[in-house]
């Protein structure tokens, strides 16, 4: 069985993604943005409160889906400026300090909207029993 959270962006509908999809106890959220359902990206120029703002949205994923934050497996962190990456694990810590999930992190990167600085994406594995 499949489930899947629309991610009410404006570019969603173009690139044909959820913001995540459930199958079976596997739950995968997408690269999260810091935007806006009208797509204003979020706490601009603030890495820290975009990871923040990312969070939030995959929050709401999971709950939509039957998982919490204490469910999550893997996180991703992608960064525009790898220097900057303790901006975003505070607030990566904040939510998975007690978690502990696997992580990545990356920087270098461009993303389609100059203004994000990150994104977030998680896997989630809810406990079948």
């Amino acid at each position: 069985m499949r489930k899947r959270v629309e991610a009410n962006r404006p570019w969603a509908a173009v690139m044909g993604y959820s913001r995540a999809v459930r199958v079976g106890n596997v739950i995968e959220v997408a690269g999260t943005a810091p935007a806006a359902t009208d797509g204003t990206i979020l706490a601009p120029g603030d890495v820290e409160g975009q990871t923040r703002a990312a969070l939030a949205t995959i929050g709401e994923a999971l709950a939509e889906l039957g998982a919490s934050f204490q469910d999550v497996v893997r996180t991703r962190i992608l960064l525009v400026d790898e220097t900057r990456w303790e901006e975003a694990a505070r607030a990566h810590g904040e939510v998975f300090r007690d978690v502990r999930p696997a992580n990545t992190t990356m920087g270098g990167l461009r993303f389609v909207e100059t203004a994000i600085l990150v994104e977030v994406e998680v896997t989630a594995v809810i406990d079948p029993r």
